[in-house]
């Protein structure tokens, strides 16, 4: 059984979700609540994301204990708010913001890779003092990815770790976390406790809070998992470099450094981390290029549908003046909306499907039209995720609401959710009606938050027009 030495033994943790399994719908979902939340007390704030949490699907009979801890724990972990403590206020993070418009999960994951480090405000101040005491400075995506970067060349192969060998031998090991060992020295490490056959404690709290960074670099699509090993995805490889070489790092705690000091001190630096959480985050920075993304999932097993996907996905890309996920949904549902139009024997009508330019300010993205050459107006709403997303959600704007309010059954909203795994659309008609047929659930808050099931509307797989 492999063990650290005492001397050099130090357990790192963090808040761990209670929603851990479920963490890509819950934060979306939870970024949308808080993107419509305007700066307001903390109190006022804090209820607000409360009764959004009370609403997400299986909390309507949890306790106002249960809420609260995953409120906190949202907040804690992922930054989505600041709490200014002096005047006791609250408002919404980069993070969320970005998040909610842009719907791109895998570039989210790769913000909270960047900025997680140990210390931070992520965790009480008393283990922060700990940390801190010990001499600990530490950004665990940063190394991990030097690690497996420098030990395809160091042995010649691709190296893949398991959850106990970053535990035990990166993690929990201050010659890491607080000296900065050298990562070729752990790749020797790690391989000779295999040749040794070298055991683990495995237990599930002792791996767990590694485990959930090498999860959430998965669903930032920097690291890949095969057979309970976790292996570098180089189709990411710009933005493994960026990590790599990055030189960001929290610096508000470094005057308790070899100083002695109590642990309430800490507490106004709270706000600082969370300022610097959530600065730095273009929009652009770390954007899923959504045809790489797409071909990482396509093998030779690949059916004719996803290769088909695939390519069209990549001629879209390839002729559009923009990479925007919101601009790529909306090109591939006009397409989607002529192959049914032709499946339906009305190729005369194809010249009236059309984007609307996002200048007009019409509340809908795309104009199509009913096989009665009635008109159909649909609002896009895409989202990109490593799983399928199955939380049911989106926000219709004011000027949106008001649109669907006055077409009726005219207005269509589609709700095109992207995976590596699979492309769907579900098709809303007439919101508003649906909403009075109690077929959806509304909060009118800044314009309408819709949450729909999946039994209710239409499913379809997307379908791909060929010029």
């Amino acid at each position: 059984m492999y063990t650290i030495p005492d001397d050099y033994r130090l357990e790192l943790h963090h808040v761990r979700p209670r929603f851990k399994n479920d963490v890509e719908n819950v934060l979306f979902y939870i970024a949308s609540v808080c993107k419509n939340i305007k700066t307001t007390d903390t109190i006022r704030y804090n209820e607000q994301v409360f009764n959004a949490i009370k609403l997400y699907p299986g909390n309507e009979n949890s306790t106002r204990k249960t809420i609260n801890n995953w409120r906190t724990e949202i907040a804690a972990l992922f930054g989505f708010y600041i709490e200014d403590k002096v005047t006791r206020t609250t408002r919404t993070g980069a993070m969320s913001n970005i998040l909610a418009e842009t719907g791109d999960l895998i570039q989210f994951f790769k913000y909270y890779a960047y900025k997680f480090q140990y210390p931070g405000g992520h965790v009480k101040k008393e283990y922060v003092k700990e940390l801190i005491d010990a001499g600990v400075r530490f950004k665990p995506a940063q190394y991990i990815l030097k690690l497996l970067h420098e030990a395809d060349t160091y042995q010649g192969k691709p190296l893949g770790i398991s959850k106990a060998e970053a535990t035990h031998c990166i993690f929990n090991d201050l010659r890491v976390t607080r000296d900065h060992r050298d990562v070729k020295d752990v790749i020797d490490l790690i391989s000779r406790n295999r040749k040794s056959k070298v055991c683990y404690d495995t237990t599930g709290d002792v791996i767990r809070y590694a485990g959930d960074i090498l999860d959430y670099m998965v669903l930032a699509n920097l690291l890949k998992e095969s057979h309970n090993c976790y292996y570098l995805n180089r189709q990411e490889n710009e933005a493994i470099l960026a990590f790599i070489n990055s030189n960001d790092y929290f610096d508000g705690y470094d005057e308790f450094y070899d100083t002695s000091f109590a642990a309430s001190c800490l507490g106004p630096i709270e706000t600082d981390w969370f300022e610097y959480v959530n600065t730095g985050l273009d929009s652009q920075l770390f954007k899923t290029d959504i045809s790489q993304y797409i071909a990482e999932s396509s093998d030779v097993h690949a059916s004719e549908y996803s290769i088909l996907v695939k390519d069209k996905i990549g001629e879209v890309l390839a002729s559009a003046s923009t990479k925007e996920i919101g601009d790529l949904g909306e090109t591939l549902v006009v397409g989607h909306e002529k192959v049914r139009v032709k499946e339906g024997g009305r190729e005369d009508l194809l010249h009236l499907i059309k984007k609307i330019p996002t200048a007009f300010a019409v509340g809908y993205d795309v104009q199509s039209i009913e096989l009665d050459a009635k008109k159909r107006y649909i609002e896009v709403k895409t989202t990109i995720s490593s799983k399928p997303i199955n939380f049911y959600t989106f926000h219709l704007t004011p000027n949106e609401w008001d649109t669907a309010s006055s077409l009726n059954d005219r207005y269509f909203v589609y709700r095109l959710m992207i995976s590596k795994s699979e492309i769907t659309i579900y098709i809303l008609q007439n919101p508003v009606q649906m909403y009075k047929e109690n077929r959806i659930s509304l909060s009118l808050r800044d314009g309408a938050e819709i949450t729909f099931n999946a039994a209710n509307c239409e499913k379809s797989s997307l379908k791909i027009w060929k010029e």
